[in-house]
C-alpha cells in the first residue's frame, strides 16, 4: 500500500525540480519538495504500519487534486502541468479513499 505514495513522492520531486530548472520557478520547487516529503512520510508510515500514514496519503492526494483543479480552471486545462496534477491527485485520492474505506468502513 506504500508503493503509490513513494511513486508520487518521486514524481512530485522530479516535477518540482523540472519546473525550477526549466523556468526558474521557486514555487514549483517548494511545492515539489513539500509534497514529496509529505508522500515520502506517508509511505514510510504505511510501510511501518504506523498511525496516520493512510490519512496523510489521502489528505495529500486530495490537496494535490484541489491544486491541480485550481491551476487548471483558469487556463481551461490546456497546459500539461494542471492536467498531470489533477490526474495524479485524482488517482491517489481514489486509491487511498478505497483503502481507507476498507479499514474504516464508511459505506
Amino acid at each position: 500500500m506504500e508503493h503509490p505514495s513513494f511513486t508520487l513522492s518521486a514524481l512530485l520531486l522530479a516535477g518540482g525540480t523540472m519546473g525550477y530548472v526549466k523556468k526558474g520557478s521557486i514555487p514549483s520547487l517548494a511545492a515539489g519538495v513539500t509534497f514529496s516529503a509529505l508522500f515520502g512520510t506517508a509511505g514510510y508510515l504505511l510501510k511501518q504500519n504506523a498511525d496516520y500514514g493512510l490519512e496523510l496519503a489521502l489528505g495529500g492526494s486530495a490537496f494535490l487534486l484541489a491544486a491541480g483543479i485550481a491551476r487548471g480552471l483558469p487556463v481551461g486545462f490546456k497546459k500539461p502541468v494542471p492536467i498531470i496534477l489533477t490526474v495524479l491527485g485524482g488517482l491517489g485520492s481514489a486509491f487511498y479513499a478505497k483503502k481507507y474505506n476498507e479499514f474504516y468502513p464508511l459505506f
